[in-house]
């Protein structure tokens, strides 16, 4: 996953402005207690940071996989 894609997800499931919220707010225990934004600037892989948010917000193991990729050009 790239940080386009972690990104894309990000909106698509939380919104814009609330996605910006958790991924700036939401310590994850997955990831040493540190916010979504935090693991991405030191370098975490996006896909990481992705399934350890998911896993906070109790998101549905379906919506988790294949988000942030965007539909394919007919």
């Amino acid at each position: 996953m790239r940080k386009s894609e972690y990104a894309r997800a990000v909106a698509d499931e939380f919104g814009d402005v609330y996605g910006r919220v958790l991924t700036r707010d939401v310590v994850l225990p997955a990831l040493g207690n540190v916010s979504a934004d935090d693991a991405i600037a030191r370098g975490d892989d996006p896909r990481d940071v992705w399934l350890a948010l998911c896993e906070a917000q109790d998101v549905p193991p379906a919506r988790r996989h294949g988000a942030g990729l965007r539909e394919p050009r007919r």
